[in-house]
């Protein structure tokens, strides 16, 4: 091998085990400062709007996008009250905003039926699904840099604010088991809450990927 080509050789692998210890050394640096996880997602509290009655949808200004104050009458449910009708109606349970809808003018619905589906939309916040092996390392108050898909490029500042005392499938549907059936054990995640300390300006909405990085030593 000529000694120019063999130079050139030698300074492209110091380049490339440079630039894998820059990486390595920065990578060792993160997950020493951060707890990081990308199963996370922007949540709220999700409001059910039911019917207050039995009867006929009628008036119904549910619509997705409305936005509604406290007690403000969505629709009517015209019930029957003995041999006359009445008009029951339909409130807002809060200052929200419309998400989905189940219902249109006309249909026929039986009290307790959900009609719609409503957040506060300026009182969101992050659910962070923690592994169980690491839940040791978050504590409520820890700081926390928020990473949200639809903003690449904007960090936003929050805090841990409550920790979950089941795992995110311990209140989901059983599976059926069998005693010939083979036990797969998997790493089981805990939903922890991630209040925002300086709320996005830009909208957000529930459902957003997101990816935290808890401040360790905070």
């Amino acid at each position: 091998m000529k000694p120019a080509v063999k130079r050139s050789l030698q300074v492209g692998l110091g380049v490339v085990v440079a630039a894998a210890l820059a990486g390595g050394g920065y990578y060792w640096y993160k997950s020493s400062q951060y707890l990081t996880t990308d199963d996370a997602y922007v949540d709220g509290f999700q409001y059910v709007i039911q019917a207050p009655a039995s009867g006929k949808v009628v008036n119904w200004e549910g619509y997705v996008g409305a936005t509604l104050t406290p007690g403000a009458v969505i629709g009517d449910i015209e019930a029957q009250s003995g041999n006359a009708m009445s008009d029951v109606p339909v409130e807002s349970p809060g200052n929200v905003s419309i998400v989905q809808r189940d219902v249109a003018d006309g249909e026929e619905v039986v009290a307790g039926t959900p009609m719609a589906y409503a957040y506060d939309l300026h009182n969101l916040y992050v659910t962070a699904n923690v592994k169980e092996t690491l839940i040791r390392q978050v504590h409520v108050g820890q700081k926390v840099k928020i990473d949200i898909d639809a903003y690449p490029g904007q960090t936003f500042e929050g805090v841990v604010a409550r920790i979950g005392l089941s795992t995110a499938s311990a209140l989901s549907e059983i599976p059926s088991t069998s005693d010939n059936a083979n036990f797969t054990k998997v790493t089981q995640v805990i939903p922890v809450t991630i209040d925002f300390t300086t709320y996005p300006v830009e909208p957000i909405v529930p459902g957003m990927d997101v990816t935290v990085h808890i401040v360790k030593n905070s």
